[in-house]
């Protein structure tokens, strides 16, 4: 846990951690368990059993390259980083969280009409 802490230690006193994790068992083990007990301020929200949080993470560079990058010209390796830091800025000032909007039965109903249309492709 020694890891963890360097990278909140600059998160002022008054706010709320909220951590995304995927749905490792490490995450969940006695050890963490205690240090978050003692640390309530910190909140562990897991993603979806067999989803990728990657995918979250590709949302957002897809929302990055969309409203800030791709119709720009960027001189140098400077610029382009100004870009990026100021969309940062402007998204932290009004933060929207990522939401899941299927529930767990869209997800297996989909799961299911692909495995009917593949394990059916040979007649």
């Amino acid at each position: 846990m020694s890891a963890i802490r360097p990278a909140f230690q600059n998160v002022p006193d008054d706010l709320e951690v909220h951590v995304i994790l995927d749905n490792a068992a490490t995450h969940k083990t006695p050890l963490i368990h205690r240090w978050l007990a003692q640390r309530p301020r910190y909140h562990l929200h897991f993603t979806p059993t067999s989803a990728s949080w990657l995918n979250m993470i590709e949302g957002w560079f897809a929302l990055l390259s969309r409203r800030q990058l791709q119709r720009g010209v960027f001189r140098s390796t400077h610029a382009l980083e100004v870009a990026i830091r100021r969309y940062i800025e402007t998204s932290n000032a009004s933060p929207k969280p990522f939401v899941w909007t299927k529930t767990a039965d869209d997800i297996l109903d989909s799961v299911k009409r692909f495995c009917q249309r593949t394990s059916n492709s040979a007649q």
